[in-house]
């Protein structure tokens, strides 16, 4: 087939032989994947970023307006190094390429040659032998070979991208000691690899749409941990500054630092110890959207160095302390919170600190919302390929719709591994059943015995929450403005906790702090008469001094401190307000 001329809609056909092809190949991707982080993510982050060009570009006879919109979708869903590699590679051909509707192979060889100048622009320190060399030579072949059809410029150039494939072990030390090429590398040969089958055959038929899958990691290279532990995304729209500005303010919070598209929609990749610092450098500097932050030390650990059979995942409305997630390798999934227009991820780009100084001072009322459908879908997918058994503990479904979009997901593809599980607790009571059931996975103890015992488990815990101020929950639309003002008025100090079923509910009110410890101390010890103690803990908004005045008196009543004494959750904090302080307590029955 000879292509004398390439137009917009040729070249988008064959953009989707080669993201099919991606796709297909996604799981042989994620388990060479061992730089920049051996996590095992660099096939799904690939297949997702082509998804979303398939999901989201439009296709016109204007190559350039076709493969605007394809950088355009790249860039929203790129996801990875690899991923944003590509999404900044496509930019820089969208860039380069002349306005002229369709365009010719040598002028195509041309662009492809300028647009790898915009792609190490976006990166703070290129790395050879990645898909970035491939990239480079195959582009550099293109534009050194006189060729006016199309069709054979990409089947000699393939030749040269496929060599350049074989030396990346030659260029990067990591991947000779694993004995494998780089996985970003390897997947866009793939992609060119589909695109010269498709000029061959001539036909789409033979190139149906796989779903994106996590990987099955049973045979999997195994490599060191990264020195950071977060991987941050993010889109940045109207920067105010240039791209060169933005490394220098982003290099001292990390490295693998990846900047693409230009200053109106910027897709920013860093990896990082403090993305609460990186995404509060980013905050002032334009309009924040799409946050994405992973934790490659968790992603690592499921991925290569399992310490049980059975998984945990859970969210963040769940408080255990990260010492504990990390002890027992929970992944842990991240709601969002809100204060106007600018957005967080729980815990990950806002602490909990930070959040109740914002919610002193920000004139708007912080709002919730539920985790990300990627990020939950990610989340169970990757844990489903990783263990033989998953315990998926979410917040109680009376509080958030996040159980049962799990559950619905969970059932449609991993209801074999994955167990949904509602909590019907929050916080610190939701912290206690995740760790009743990793201290079992602890012991050896079998999914169904596990299992089995999980009812009873809920049934027995209970949360006291000690409120300070009806006023957050007035702001944030709880309780109705003339009831808080009464409230307010005779100084009520509700006592909030959650029924069987998991709805909030008020357990009581007194006229004082003093008095509302009083009765939580009370309601623990008549729980007491006919059930044993298993487990406690507490958790605070900045009220460290009553939180351990909690601890001092029941440690002497229950013989025991606390498991944990840690900072109450901002999702949760937006309803519960400062000074707030919340009892966890799990019992078992005599």
């Amino acid at each position: 087939m000879k292509i004398a001329y390439l137009d917009g809609h040729r070249f988008f056909r064959m953009f989707r032989v080669g993201a099919y092809a991606i796709i297909r190949n996604q799981r042989e991707l994620d388990r060479i994947n061992v730089f920049p982080v051996a996590d095992a993510d660099t096939g799904i982050n690939m297949a997702m970023t082509v998804e979303a060009v398939l999901s989201g570009a439009t296709a016109s006879k204007d190559i350039k307006a076709t493969l605007r919109s394809i950088s355009d979708a790249a860039l929203m869903g790129a996801r990875g190094n690899s991923g944003i590699i590509l999404a900044q590679y496509l930019h820089g051909l969208s860039t380069e390429v002349p306005d002229s509707g369709s365009i010719t192979a040598r002028s195509f060889a041309l662009s492809a040659e300028k647009a790898v100048k915009h792609l190490y622009r976006s990166l703070m320190n290129p790395v050879e032998g990645t898909i970035l060399t491939v990239i480079r030579e195959w582009s550099e072949f293109l534009s050194q070979t006189p060729e006016n059809d199309f069709s054979q410029l990409m089947v000699s150039s393939l030749a040269k991208a496929q060599i350049s494939l074989s030396e990346t072990p030659q260029k990067l030390k990591v991947l000779a000691d694993a004995k494998v090429v780089d996985a970003g590398a390897k997947g866009f040969v793939i992609f060119l690899e589909a695109i010269v089958d498709f000029i061959h055959k001539g036909s789409l038929r033979s190139q149906a749409v796989m779903p994106v899958i996590a990987q099955s990691h049973n045979d999997v290279h195994n490599s060191s941990a990264s020195t950071f532990r977060y991987c941050s995304e993010a889109i940045l729209s109207d920067c105010t500054i240039d791209t060169e500005a933005l490394k220098a303010l982003l290099s001292p919070l990390g490295d693998s630092i990846i900047i693409a598209g230009g200053a109106e929609k910027m897709h920013l990749h860093i990896h990082s110890n403090a993305p609460e610092k990186v995404f509060d450098a980013l905050q002032p500097l334009g309009l924040l959207s799409s946050i994405k932050v992973d934790d490659m030390k968790i992603q690592h650990e499921t991925s290569h160095e399992q310490k049980y059979p059975i998984g945990i995942i859970t969210d963040s409305a769940c408080d255990l302390p990260q010492e504990l997630l990390d002890q027992y390798q929970i992944s842990r999934i991240a709601f969002g919170v809100n204060f106007g227009k600018e957005f967080y991820l729980d815990r990950l780009s806002l602490k909990p600190e930070a959040f109740y100084q914002k919610l002193k001072n920000n004139k708007n009322h912080p709002q919730s919302s539920q985790p990300s459908p990627s990020s939950l879908q990610g989340t169970i997918d990757h844990m489903a390929g990783n263990y033989d058994k998953v315990f998926a503990i979410y917040v109680s479904d009376k509080l958030s719709g996040t159980y049962q979009s799990a559950a619905s997901y969970i059932a449609g593809r991993h209801g074999n591994t994955v167990y949904p599980v509602n909590s019907k607790q929050l916080s610190v009571s939701e912290g206690l059943v995740v760790l009743r059931v990793a201290r079992a996975i602890e012991a050896g103890k079998s999914f169904q015995s596990i299992h089995s015992r999980l009812d009873s488990w809920i049934a027995n815990t209970h949360i006291y929450t000690d409120i300070n101020t009806l006023k957050y929950m007035v702001r944030g639309g709880r309780v109705p403005p003339l009831a808080g003002a009464i409230a307010s008025l005779l100084n009520l100090k509700p006592i909030v906790g959650l029924d069987r079923e998991g709805k909030a509910k008020v357990s009581g009110k007194s006229f004082s702090r003093t008095s509302n410890m009083r009765r939580i101390i009370k309601m623990i010890q008549t729980e007491l008469q006919d059930k044993e103690l298993w487990e406690y803990a507490i958790v605070h908004a900045l009220a460290d001094d009553r939180a351990q005045e909690y601890s001092s008196k029941l440690t002497k009543l229950l013989g025991k401190s606390p498991a944990y004494i840690m900072p109450l959750s901002p999702v949760v904090g937006v309803h519960n307000g400062i000074g707030a302080v919340g009892i966890g307590v799990m019992y078992d029955p005599v």
